[in-house]
């Protein structure tokens, strides 16, 4: 019989239940507070107290590089690659924006973390069948806010460290919002906790924000103009984190 590695001890006995502590009482806060704070803004500081607190008890160290090409007060798309779970801490910690997320609509039913993205103000999409004039229509609400977006163009984590193709559809919407896209390249994750391994390891990782993008104007934007601002902005992340597109 193979006896588990220590890290796999650590994750199961030590970083699992202080997660889900975590996750109890941020996001028991953070549901709370939605009853006076219909913004999100203090839901907000929950998550990123939250993400801080997952990255310090794994041992994971953040570097941040670029941050100076952004402007603050300027409401930005964030387009990154997603290697791991880990992902979501790395970026709510280290962007000083207030922060929405797209997510599938299958985390909308999780126990305490749906409950807080629903009512931090989060867009679930349901992939099979998405709506994307109610999407649109709740994304200015968003942006009229002064909320940013985070979106991981992929559809999912990658596998093997290489950044997949970006999906189409969250640039269309970028292009019929007239918002700037960031491209944001997030290396070292997969080591932490790559999909499909239950073992989390201490780490270093990168954050690289690249220029912003701003989406050509047009009055009628197809699926190819998307198709056309998703491949400019996967090369951008492609070539940061250094192994060739798949």
């Amino acid at each position: 019989m193979r006896i588990p590695p220590f890290h796999w001890w650590r994750t199961v006995f030590y970083l699992i239940p202080a997660i889900t502590v975590y996750t109890i009482v941020l996001g028991a806060a953070s549901i709370v507070s939605s009853l006076f704070d219909r913004r999100g803004r203090f839901a907000h500081g929950c998550a990123r107290a939250w993400s801080w607190l997952i990255l310090k008890t794994t041992g994971v160290v953040v570097t941040v590089e670029g941050l100076d090409r952004l402007t603050p007060g300027t409401t930005y798309i964030f387009v990154s690659n997603h290697q791991s779970h880990y992902d979501t801490p790395v970026v709510f910690t280290s962007l000083p924006y207030q922060l929405r997320i797209i997510a599938k609509e299958s985390l909308a039913r999780f126990p305490v973390l749906g409950w807080h993205l629903k009512r931090g103000g989060h867009l679930f999409v349901d992939r099979r069948d998405p709506d994307r004039a109610g999407i649109l229509k709740r994304w200015r609400a968003l942006v009229s806010d002064g909320l940013s977006l985070i979106v991981y163009a992929e559809g999912t984590r990658s596998t093997d460290g290489r950044v997949a193709r970006f999906k189409a559809g969250s640039f269309l919407l970028a292009i019929q919002a007239g918002l700037p896209i960031v491209p944001v390249a997030i290396v070292g994750t997969a080591a932490v906790m790559p999909k499909g391994r239950l073992r989390t390891e201490p780490g270093s990782v990168r954050l690289v924000i690249h220029d912003p993008i701003q989406p050509p104007v047009l009055p009628d934007p197809s699926v190819h103009d998307a198709k056309a601002l998703a491949a400019r902005v996967h090369e951008v992340v492609a070539a940061a984190i250094g192994a060739p597109p798949r």
